[in-house]
């Protein structure tokens, strides 16, 4: 199954929720896929680091849905959050991994996923999160999205996708920098509270 037509049908659940998500194509594609959601996304730059900051905002912010879109390689650099994750057992959290078998943004080289021996739902599974499932159809995988969107407890679906990035989509226009204020000031608005308030002047 492609990864755009993933996106395209979890984007279709969301209203409220929070998004972080990973580096490289999966960037352009969340961005045309859920134009709805880009203020309330956090477009990432760190391999590692996408889970572990979905797990933060979702203790930071119990009452709201938090949605991880990580990815197999950048879950593979950190496989200790989800030793966090079985052990604390955040009830808003739910992480999409999209597995492609590869490195995509340097150029494809494999991941060890590519192997067929490594499981990340099993690894998970194994690590206490124990809604922790692999999705090879769309169908499947938007029954996966309805049941980890609604879930009281973490909830992982290990999404495996073929393909490229899809063709003739827009590029995100905006850097980091600017990603993190708009997601910030999302979070400010929609929250009620300030997290970047004025600068104080002695």
């Amino acid at each position: 199954m492609k990864r755009y037509d993933c996106m395209k049908a979890l984007a279709a659940r969301l209203s409220d929720e929070l998004v972080i998500l990973s580096l490289g194509g999966s960037v352009d594609e969340w961005y045309n896929a859920a134009p709805h959601m880009r203020a309330a996304s956090l477009f990432q730059q760190q391999l590692g680091c996408v889970t572990p900051e979905a797990f933060g905002l979702a203790v930071g912010l119990p009452h709201r849905r938090i949605v991880s879109l990580d990815t197999d390689g950048g879950l593979l650099f950190n496989l200790g959050i989800l030793a966090t994750l079985g052990n604390e057992q955040p009830k808003n959290l739910f992480v999409v991994v999209w597995d492609n078998e590869s490195y995509q943004s340097i150029g494809g080289p494999p991941t060890h996923t590519a192997s067929g021996r490594v499981d990340l739902a099993a690894i998970a599974r194994g690590a206490g999160v124990e809604k922790a499932f692999t999705a090879t159809t769309l169908d499947d995988f938007d029954a996966h999205c309805a049941a980890g969107l609604a879930a009281e407890e973490p909830y992982i679906v290990v999404a495996k996708v073929s393909g490229g990035v899809q063709p003739g989509i827009k590029r995100k226009h905006s850097d980091g920098r600017e990603d993190k204020y708009i997601f910030v000031r999302h979070v400010e608005e929609t929250e009620g509270i300030v997290i970047m308030g004025p600068s104080e002047h002695n």
